[in-house]
């Protein structure tokens, strides 16, 4: 009988198992780290409520972007961007932000203003019905005219432009306005003594297209050629490899010339086919090979054809043509 109040003491060791477990409890105290990110959580309900919030920090990854390499966040200007869609030319882009007619993420554009990749542009419809009255025209400019502006004393191809030129085969039911000459713009070069298609335009997108920077559009020409004295049966006498060299080799202005399509169309003409528009390109490159130009006509930009519209008159582009 007095062996069993020793069992009382025995109960003692398990106190020690308790211990154990208030190690672990705190443990757990650690635990609410994985709470932390609950913080974060409330953080970000609050940049919900505000928008605009949202497109502000818009400039501030564009210049981290633009630090390092042009990424996806990297800004530009307005009307470039405006450009670079085919909305309207970089002009008319400064006309429309000046106007209030253009839009970025819900707010009204500034002048100048940096956007983003992904930035929503909206343009009133007050400016598309301005694009829409917008006149390109079609030429057969003769010789003795420059493209541009008045020069020397030559006068610009546009002073042709008017009712007792316009051709009586244009299919287009456009009728014409003086309106239609403001801002009127030659797209390329086709100097005094050379003949054949020009284009005006006050379609910012059209100029873009035929003579911007990133301009793919092809130019076709037909010119009559002399080789030193020889000006019948040019083609005999004129050496292979410097036909090869027009085709690529030669360089204007101290830069590389790109390939072009070159080749005989009868013994004293050659056909010419140009991506790039240099001032007097074609005939300086007969120039170095030895070949004088005695007569140039330009018969295509794109797919417009200069067809069978008169020396000096001229048509619309008609609303279903494109270059």
């Amino acid at each position: 009988m007095s062996d069993r109040p020793p069992r009382a003491p025995a109960a003692a060791p398990a106190p020690a198992p308790r211990p154990r477990l208030t190690l672990r409890r705190p443990a757990p105290a650690p635990g609410p780290a994985p709470a932390a990110p609950a913080a974060p959580r409330r953080a970000a309900t609050p940049p919900v409520a505000p928008r605009p919030a949202s497109v502000a920090p818009r400039p501030a990854l564009a210049a981290r972007g633009g630090a390092a390499a042009p990424g996806p966040a990297a800004t530009q200007r307005l009307n470039k961007r405006m450009a670079e869609l085919g909305l309207c030319s970089r002009r008319e882009a400064d006309e429309w932000i000046a106007r209030g007619w253009v839009r970025v993420d819900g707010r009204a554009a500034e002048m100048g203003q940096q956007v983003g990749p992904l930035a929503r542009i909206e343009v009133d419809r007050a400016a598309q019905g301005q694009q829409e009255q917008q006149v390109t025209i079609v030429m057969h400019k003769p010789m003795g005219y420059v493209s541009g502006q008045a020069e020397d004393g030559h006068t610009p191809a546009a002073a042709l432009i008017g009712p007792r030129t316009h051709w009586a085969g244009d299919a287009s039911r456009t009728r014409f306005s003086p309106a239609q000459l403001r801002g009127l713009a030659p797209c390329g070069r086709l100097d005094i003594d050379s003949v054949g298609l020009l284009v005006l335009t006050q379609d910012g997108r059209v100029a873009r297209q035929l003579i911007g920077e990133d301009s793919t559009v092809d130019k076709e020409y037909l010119v009559r050629v002399q080789y030193g004295d020889r000006g019948q049966d040019v083609r005999d006498a004129f050496p292979q490899d410097k036909l090869a060299l027009l085709r690529h080799g030669l360089s204007l202005d101290g830069q590389r010339l790109q390939p072009a399509q070159v080749e005989w169309q009868n013994p004293e003409q050659l056909r010419f086919v140009l991506i790039e528009g240099k001032k007097r390109q074609i005939r300086r490159m007969c120039e170095q090979v030895g070949l004088k130009v005695v007569g140039l006509k330009r018969i295509r930009i794109g797919r417009v054809q200069l067809g069978q519209l008169p020396v000096g008159q001229w048509r619309y582009l008609g609303p279903g043509e494109r270059f």
